[in-house]
């Protein structure tokens, strides 16, 4: 009894070792062929690295469980081995999907780096692929959680009572998670809507800022004094907001001055075309100088310019409106503002004659 139960290890031994062999076999053979596809090309290296032990560990899994079958144990010690074997397999497998999508979501994330294709699909393209890489993870984790249930016999037992009664469960799940799923639809609606993207420069609740993230839930913002600003996406798709980057990135910019009548506005125009060509900051796209108003004695002069970014556009501002400033006092000194008070001539009055005074001696009738 003794032989045969060790031939039967043996056996089983044998059976595992060939098992394991062909899992090995086939992970050269892949390492192998990406090895020599990423002599010509740089996407099978990242492609293994992401998913060499997933993968890996999928094949041992499998190789495990298909030498059960030969295991000389008891048959609900089997049974056991090979359940949980099951639920292995399936997180691993799950592991192995997740990365291999995530590959393929990084991949294109990368053709569409802000630091160096600042474009409008740029933006759209890799906003969207960010709300996708989310929504496809946990769906695979809902999968996977669905099927590690559904190897239980408890579970596959109440599942015509659990679909009877799912009417009743979705509306009370729908109450329960209001919230949660309207900041779900509203972080989807968001990445397909365009209504704001990665990168794009919006201005909400009175704070100027950069959109950094957009997950299903929330949108991070970095405020231009380098705080962190995060709303939930259904503020987004409830509240009005500024898009300043929405059609594209260059923008418009406006210095206002309010200056003498007697400011020479035609010397000031080339004083801002210098100021300009001496500046990295100006797109080249627009420049000029109106005077918009004449009110309460004096004149305001607008100033407009452009540049190709938010960033770009506050400096250049900055950049105008000080040196602007400093040449009207140097060299314009008579537009600098004044404050006129007129004064009257005062009426002269007539000083009272004075009273005769009597002679010493002399008497008055």
């Amino acid at each position: 009894m003794d032989q045969d139960l060790w031939e039967q290890w043996l056996a089983w031994g044998v059976v595992l070792a060939i098992l394991i062999g062909i899992a090995i076999v086939i992970a050269f053979v892949t390492t192998f062929v990406l090895v020599l596809i990423g002599r010509r090309k740089t996407w099978p290296h990242a492609l293994s690295t992401r998913t060499r032990w997933p993968f890996r560990t999928t094949l041992l899994l499998i190789a495990l469980l298909g030498s059960t079958a030969a295991l000389p144990v008891e048959t609900d010690i089997r049974g056991g081995i090979q359940h949980g074997l099951a639920i292995a397999i399936i997180v691993a497998g799950a592991w192995l999907l997740a990365n291999l999508f995530l590959f393929f979501v990084d991949s294109g994330t990368q053709r569409y780096r802000l630091a160096e294709t600042d474009t409008f699909s740029a933006r759209k393209i890799r906003t969207q692929l960010q709300i996708v890489r989310r929504l496809v993870i946990v769906v695979i984790v809902v999968l996977a959680a669905g099927a590690i249930l559904m190897t239980f016999d408890a579970v596959r037992a109440v599942g015509a009572s659990v679909l009877a009664s799912a009417g009743i469960a979705s509306i009370v799940a729908g109450l329960a998670a209001q919230s949660l799923l309207g900041n779900l639809f509203a972080g989807v609606q968001l990445a397909f809507s365009e209504a704001i993207r990665v990168g794009d420069v919006v201005v909400v609740q009175g704070e100027f800022g950069t959109i950094n993230e957009i997950t299903l839930s929330y949108v991070v913002l970095q405020l231009w004094d380098q705080r962190t600003l995060v709303l939930p996406c259904t503020y987004f798709t409830t509240t009005p907001f500024e898009n300043w980057t929405k059609l594209g990135r260059a923008l418009l910019g406006t210095v206002y001055f309010d200056l003498d009548w007697r400011v020479p506005v035609d010397r000031m125009r080339e004083q801002l075309d210098r100021i300009l060509e001496g500046t990295p900051l100006w797109d080249g796209q627009s420049a000029s100088i109106s005077v918009t108003d004449a009110v309460g004695g004096q004149l305001q002069v607008r100033v407009v310019v452009s540049a190709s970014d938010s960033s770009a556009l506050w400096d250049l501002r900055c950049l105008v409106r000080e040196q602007l400033a400093d040449w009207v006092r140097r060299e314009a000194p008579e537009g600098l503002p004044l404050q006129r008070v007129a004064f009257d001539a005062p009426t002269a009055v007539p000083s009272p004659v004075p009273s005769p005074v009597p002679a010493p001696g002399s008497t008055e009738e």
